[in-house]
């Protein structure tokens, strides 16, 4: 049977929107079918187990937070310093803004993926290869650091998105532009 890939993507983008929402114990394929307002019982044609559709809402988190191929142009006629990397760093806090649903999904994935060992590998090797694509991309463009500074960014910059949307309160007497820039300046070190 030949599958429709708008509706796929309508139904994964449901799926974000439910976990968002719901959390993993609401992801059903009914709430999905609602969400996406599609005739019940679509979504179970489209993914075959619970941890089959999980894994997929994962690559399609990645998918929507990933930036637009315009933008990293505009960004990589900048010079290649410790500016442009702060750059990109504000760059995923706007995504990151723009999209909570995606953030909160995969912090509802993630979750889940320690009850589920299948669901963890599938996980885990998504979120290995973007950090890998990360760590490549910084040195391919020739931005500072090397694998360790873009790990310890990734890491950073996880917790403090996860900080602003589950807990904004925490840090909402810090000065987020501030933050940011001394993030990747420790993580990079001198030059």
């Amino acid at each position: 049977m030949v599958r429709n890939e708008a509706r796929r993507a309508a139904l994964l983008d449901a799926a974000i929107d439910v976990l968002a929402e719901e959390g993993a114990r609401g992801l059903t394929y009914r709430a999905i079918d609602a969400k996406a307002e599609v005739p019940a019982g679509t979504a179970s044609n489209y993914f075959a187990s619970r941890e089959d559709l999980m894994s997929e809402v994962m690559t399609r988190v990645f998918q929507r937070l990933q930036p637009s191929d315009a933008t990293v142009a505009e960004r990589l006629a900048l010079p290649r310093d410790k500016a442009l990397s702060v750059q990109f760093m504000h760059d995923i806090i706007k995504r990151a803004d723009a999209d909570k649903a995606c953030y909160l999904a995969m912090m509802e994935l993630r979750l889940e993926a320690t009850r589920r060992p299948d669901l963890r590998t599938a996980i885990t090797k998504t979120v290995a290869e973007g950090l890998d694509f990360n760590v490549s991309f910084n040195e391919e463009s020739g931005l500072p650091g090397d694998r360790t500074t873009v790990v310890l960014m990734y890491l950073a910059m996880t917790g403090l998105i996860y900080e602003r949307l589950t807990l904004p309160e925490v840090l909402a007497d810090e000065d987020l532009d501030q933050l940011v820039e001394d993030l990747v300046n420790r993580a990079i070190g001198p030059v």
